[in-house]
């Protein structure tokens, strides 16, 4: 996209500073407004990545890190096209409060991002975005605010450009097939998608569908609006790891050969709210010196006849022993857990010893793993393939651990992952458990309850 003037990303301080002192009042006032810039503003606040590209796409496709600035480079193209003369658009969010707090009224929002001499009004009773300020040329334009979740509410719109936020959460590629079919009036009908990527199947086709471009980016070019303690966090925790590469750098990550889980299988099965829970349990996997301790919290309720099983949280963390079982009798008492199960192996009588210092009442259980890591996790992975297992909601390092651990590769033992193998050993595997029978599960476990 050619413009007349200068990006700030680009400038440096002293070229920035003299170049302000050749504007009015009046054109500085605008700056902060001007997106891209023109001959009657000539500043910008966007980055070169982020606008929109030359040639004749019709999906504009941002597959980028957390915090690259997705949701502020959607509302400002979406508020271009409607300077630009468009007149119906239409916006698609996960779900319906991530999309009205996100999209509609977040910060990087399409309301906050207009000007106020020029501020759309938001009507929550027929989801839409309108302009109404009858001075100028976008009087009466129209965004209409769809939910991923409500796929058939999509159908029947006629619009001229239309924005798909967080594509990669959406359980399936239904509500994008209804929402491209309705990108078809105007001139020039284009398609917006963003969001930070996935393994998933919908996800992986995107990029081969007809006039798509691509723009891949990361966290840390946006490092201007991004706090040193929060990227240097990002950095100490991430760099390096198959998270940080999808989280922070916008990677699609293939699936690894032979890991027990996949990012399809986990996205399948996730749910956003779980039923009446029958029990739950803190499950811990214990580090005796400061490192990282596992600690996941999992629930199971009756559907019908089978029972299922529910990630609630997942409170891995580093510290000392004291940290962890402060973390853990925490962990109990906020989810009204039934007991903590810890594996003895690492600690031994250590374990409960400090758990009973910090809360002696706390019901207290342990399990030794008498058999291998990948005889323990393969019938875990079986009930997430079969259906049966459901993160409640997303949990990042969790579900990378899950599904980057190959058995017999000789990796380091993942705690996140250990602790869910308990948590579902305990409450679906278990003999007590009624979910398999006694020998099956003394076969597939070999773990004596304590």
């Amino acid at each position: 996209m050619s413009f007349d003037g200068y990006l700030i990303s680009e400038l440096t301080p002293q070229k920035l500073r003299a170049l302000r002192e050749t504007l009015s009042d009046d054109t500085l006032a605008k700056v902060r407004y001007q997106w891209v810039p023109n001959a009657e503003v000539p500043l910008g606040m966007a980055r070169r990545s982020q606008i929109p590209p030359d040639g004749d796409w019709f999906i504009w496709y941002i597959r980028a890190g957390r915090g690259w600035g997705k949701n502020r480079t959607g509302s400002e193209w979406a508020r271009s096209k409607i300077e630009g003369g468009a007149r119906y658009g239409g916006v698609v969010g996960p779900t319906v409060d991530q999309t009205r707090n996100l999209i509609v009224d977040g910060s990087s929002g399409l309301i906050q991002t207009c000007p106020p001499w020029n501020r759309p009004h938001y009507n929550g009773q027929t989801h839409k975005i309108v302009w109404t300020n009858p001075e100028y040329p976008t009087y009466g334009a129209v965004v209409e605010v769809f939910s991923a979740e409500k796929p058939d509410r999509i159908r029947g719109a006629n619009l001229e450009f239309g924005w798909a936020d967080e594509f990669a959460t959406w359980k399936d590629r239904d509500p994008f097939d209804q929402f491209i079919l309705c990108v078809r009036i105007g001139g020039m009908p284009q398609l917006l998608v963003t969001g930070t990527p996935k393994p998933l199947p919908h996800v992986r086709a995107l990029p081969n569908l007809p006039r798509v471009v691509v723009t891949q980016g990361s966290t840390f070019e946006n490092e201007a609006n991004l706090t040193e303690e929060s990227l240097e966090q990002y950095r100490a925790l991430y760099e390096g790891t198959r998270l940080g590469r999808q989280e922070l750098y916008g990677e699609l990550l293939d699936d690894v050969e032979g890991a027990l889980w996949t990012q399809t299988m986990i996205e399948a099965s996730r749910v956003t709210n779980h039923p009446d829970l029958e029990r739950i349990v803190v499950a811990v996997d214990p580090e005796a010196g400061a490192g990282e301790t596992g600690l996941v919290v999992f629930g199971t309720a009756m559907i019908g006849q089978e029972r299922h099983g529910y990630v609630l949280a997942d409170d891995t963390l580093h510290g000392s022993p004291e940290t962890w079982a402060k973390a853990a009798i925490a962990a109990y008492h906020k989810h009204h857990a039934d007991r903590i199960v810890y594996e003895k192996n690492q600690g031994g009588e250590m374990v409960a010893s400090v758990l009973r210092t910090v809360d002696p009442t706390v019901p207290l259980k342990d399990v030794w793993a008498s058999r291998g890591k990948q005889t323990r996790a393969e019938p875990v992975a079986a009930l997430w393939e079969q259906g049966r297992c459901h993160m409640v909601g997303y949990f990042g390092e969790l579900e990378s651990e899950l599904c980057s651990w190959v058995p017999g590769q000789g990796m380091a033992s993942p705690n996140r992952l250990d602790a869910c193998v308990w948590g579902v050993t305990e409450l679906m595997l278990e003999p007590q458990s009624g979910w398999l029978d006694p020998n099956l599960a003394e076969k597939l476990y070999g773990a004596r309850v304590m």
